[in-house]
């Protein structure tokens, strides 16, 4: 089940590469992150009322639900939305997935779970492969405020997981998703009047890929993350995700006509080939 809801995220995750890629053509950066985490919230919301049973968070929670929920639900999405803008979809899911290493750095120190030595090859392995992937991206070249802003969403992402994870062992992943989505939604409504103006004016198949965005691999595969991670170390569940840039280099060429060279082709298999080690029993 874990390795299953591990695959169902990075599958849902590398779409969203291309998803905000197209959709930022029409729809800015705040307000696409707006309507994601607005629908998604709802979305989850509407799932939990269903239950018999709910758990609130203790007072000890609130911190770094509310960190969770600013750092990865809300910065991330604004950040990586306005990259975006500037580079192309494979390019940018490159660089935020420097967040793992930065995952696993953070884990092996706040949450004691150490350096294993699987992990450490496993992410090296894949690390390099991102860094020959990114000597060959679609366009030739990477603009630099696009990547400043992947780097500030890549240490939203790190700190965003290292805080959640405590909480997945007091409270159901699906209501800390929830949570942490709708603070980011909060977060976010600054932006409500370009949201109004940008949807006025967007086409009806971007509507449908903003709420896909919000629907899958928004509630659905942070939600899939949270039931993984709980099940697995923070630092090895980091790791997995490297296989997301794979994944999205392969779906902005099917889709978006980005075309990867045989070099980027190498260093996702390089990545994958670290995914496997990293995952691999000690």
């Amino acid at each position: 089940m874990t390795t299953a809801a591990a695959a169902i995220t990075v599958l849902l995750w590398a779409s969203s590469f291309v998803a905000i890629r197209h959709v930022g053509t029409e729809v800015s950066a705040g307000a696409l992150s707006l309507a994601r985490l607005g629908l998604g919230s709802i979305f989850l919301g509407a799932l939990l009322l269903r239950r018999p049973h709910r758990r609130w968070p203790a007072g000890r929670d609130w911190l770094p639900l509310i960190a969770c929920g600013v750092l990865w639900f809300g910065v991330y999405n604004l950040a990586l939305n306005e990259a975006e803008r500037r580079l192309d979809a494979g390019t940018a899911a490159m660089l935020v997935h420097i967040a793992p290493l930065l995952i696993a750095v953070l884990a092996g120190i706040g949450l004691g779970e150490g350096f294993p030595r699987q992990l450490i090859v496993g992410g090296l392995v894949a690390f390099a492969g991102i860094v020959v992937i990114g000597t060959s991206t679609s366009n030739g070249r990477a603009e630099t405020w696009g990547v400043v802003l992947c780097v500030v969403a890549a240490i939203s992402y790190a700190v965003g997981v290292v805080t959640q994870k405590p909480l997945l062992s007091r409270l159901p992943a699906a209501e800390v998703t929830w949570l942490a989505c709708t603070i980011g939604a909060v977060v976010c409504l600054p932006f409500t009047p370009a949201l109004i103006s940008d949807v006025r004016s967007a086409d009806t198949a971007t509507i449908w890929w903003i709420v896909y965005l919000a629907a899958f691999p928004t509630a659905l595969g942070f939600t899939t993350w949270a039931f993984a991670l709980r099940r697995t170390s923070a630092g090895r569940m980091g790791v997995t995700v490297y296989a997301v840039p794979v994944v999205a280099i392969l779906l902005a060429w099917l889709l978006l006509g980005e075309t990867p060279t045989l070099l980027a082709l190498g260093g996702g298999a390089m990545c994958l080939a670290g995914v496997a080690i990293s995952r691999r029993s000690a």
